[in-house]
């Protein structure tokens, strides 16, 4: 499993004290810190939450059956290359808890309760996966991607966010963790998270068209190293580093700021491969750069 922290080898070492000793070499991830994560942009957040419903997907399909994290918390969970992966599998189960009516199916959360039916082969239908499913709204989808989301992403977002903690909503209805994954999946292969539509492209670029030729000077190879401000969220904690969809987002962008007066493209992109772009709030110090591209402000 791709979502499981990888295993690079283990051992077997008799000691004095602890017989049978077992010693795990795996790859090194970083702890999850909620805090620090809600600084960080929202698309690195929403990776992570992807990879989440990754996770949440194979437990729920696995070889073994449905399987459920009986300590499904943050401490559970490492950060690798911004991907979220489970780290411990020692609470984890695959029995679906045996019944004999509906209220034997009675699962309590600190804020909400739900109550599964009973199937004829005296199973609680569906509990483990849907304890999987509450634990990832309580724990990380409601703090991870509501945050500073895109206002055209807002209504599917809300609408995942809400379909995972009501997913028995009026006693009957079902929200499966495929049709979460499917429409994550659906927004990842977009190529831009923050444009919902390619008619709203073409609306903005031909907005921006006139506005790039009469009030931004373009000036290849080049690079502003200070005249720096801060904004948030940023991928640069001195400066402001944004990634967008092209030079026209990045002009809205600009637009957007008072103190911006000029901004640089770089050749990096993010994940989803939106570039990132450096914003300046002046152009006083221009030094050549073969790898950028920089926009000057020529008036407001």
């Amino acid at each position: 499993c791709l979502c499981c922290f990888q295993l690079y080898g283990y051992c077997y070492q008799d000691s004095n004290d602890i017989p049978d000793t077992l010693t795990t070499i795996t790859e090194l991830g970083s702890p999850l810190e909620m805090i620090q994560l809600l600084q960080t942009s929202w698309e690195d957040r929403f990776r992570i939450c992807l990879s989440l419903v990754r996770l949440l997907h194979y437990l729920a399909h696995s070889p073994l059956g449905s399987v459920t994290l009986l300590d499904f918390r943050p401490r559970q969970f490492v950060i690798v290359d911004g991907e979220l992966k489970v780290t411990d599998l020692d609470d984890a189960s695959v029995e679906e808890s045996s019944c004999t009516s509906n209220s034997d199916c009675f699962m309590e959360f600190p804020a909400r309760n739900f109550t599964l039916p009973c199937s004829v082969e005296g199973r609680c239908q569906s509990m483990n996966e849907k304890r999987n499913l509450y634990n990832a709204y309580r724990f990380f989808f409601t703090y991870l991607l509501p945050h500073s989301a895109p206002s055209s992403l807002r209504p599917l977002l809300d609408k995942i966010v809400n379909a995972t903690g009501n997913h028995n909503k009026h006693g009957n209805a079902k929200y499966q963790v495929t049709a979460i994954c499917t429409e994550y999946l659906a927004l990842e292969l977009s190529p831009s998270p923050s444009v919902n539509s390619e008619f709203t492209q073409k609306c903005v670029k031909s907005a921006n068209a006139h506005k790039l030729d009469s009030f931004y000077r373009r000036v290849p190879e080049a690079f502003i190293p200070d005249e720096n401000y801060r904004c948030w969220p940023s991928y640069h904690h001195k400066g402001c580093l944004l990634s967008v969809f092209d030079v026209n987002e990045a002009i809205e962008i600009c637009d957007s700021y008072s103190q911006c007066k000029a901004f640089v493209l770089t050749n990096q992109t993010t994940w989803t491969g939106r570039q990132l772009v450096f914003f300046k709030m002046a152009s006083n110090h221009i030094v050549p750069d073969p790898d950028k591209i920089t926009y000057v402000k020529v008036t407001d």
